[in-house]
C-alpha cells in the first residue's frame, strides 16, 4: 500500500466518520436531499478509491490531458 492510498483511506474515513458523529448528536439531518449527501459520497469515493485505486475524477481529468505527477511533494 502506498502513501497515496493511506491518505485517501484516512481522508475518506474521517470525511465520513465526521458525518455520522453530527448526525448521530443531531446537528445535521442527513434524512432530507442534502448538500452533505454529496460531501457523504465524495468521503466514500476518497475511501474505496484508497483500496481499488479507482477515482473517476483520475479518470476525467487523465481524459483531459492533465499529466501525471511526477514527484512526491505536495507543492
Amino acid at each position: 500500500m502506498t502513501v497515496n492510498q493511506i491518505v485517501r483511506i484516512v481522508a475518506g474515513f474521517f470525511i465520513m466518520a465526521s458525518l455520522a458523529a453530527a448526525y448521530a448528536t443531531g446537528q445535521v439531518d442527513m434524512s432530507q436531499l442534502s448538500w452533505l449527501w454529496f460531501t457523504a459520497f465524495v468521503g466514500a469515493n476518497l475511501f474505496q478509491s484508497g483500496f481499488t485505486k479507482f477515482c473517476p475524477l483520475d479518470s476525467i481529468l487523465k481524459k483531459l490531458g492533465v499529466p501525471e505527477s511526477t514527484g512526491n511533494s505536495c507543492a
